[in-house]
């Protein structure tokens, strides 16, 4: 049973940074596509960010490109999320999640874990 834990949101002001982790333990996630994806209140969960299994290709939700950056450590079983340029539209829990297939994907359904997610609120 793999278990994803997501860490680094927390408060931060318009315009600033931050950096999101999210650590696989139980399993190793280097063989699977990793996403990255974030619920505001009262809003559907929506798709920020995939990475291949390889992480030499990625993809983005527009409202995202060009401010994260989404990357992958599998020594480390980890992917991360960079933040740049946040603004309060930003805010959400952000979820990572693991897709059985090598390839991302920018659909919540092509998943199979999820973590727990990590709140990230941005004031104007």
């Amino acid at each position: 049973q793999v278990r994803l834990v997501e860490s680094g949101g927390g408060l931060v002001q318009a315009g600033g940074s931050l950096r999101l982790s999210c650590a696989a333990s139980g399993g190793t996630i280097g063989s699977y596509g990793m996403g990255w994806f974030r619920q505001a209140p009262g809003k559907e969960r929506e798709f920020v960010a995939t990475v291949i299994s390889s992480g030499d290709s990625t993809a983005y939700a527009d409202s995202v490109k060009g401010r994260f950056t989404i990357w992958r450590d599998n020594a480390k079983n980890t992917i991360y999320l960079r933040m740049n340029s946040l603004n309060p539209e930003d805010t959400a829990v952000y979820y990572c999640a693991r897709r059985p297939r090598q390839s991302g994907s920018s659909r919540s359904s092509d998943y199979d874990y999820w973590g727990q997610g990590t709140q990230v609120t941005v004031s104007s």
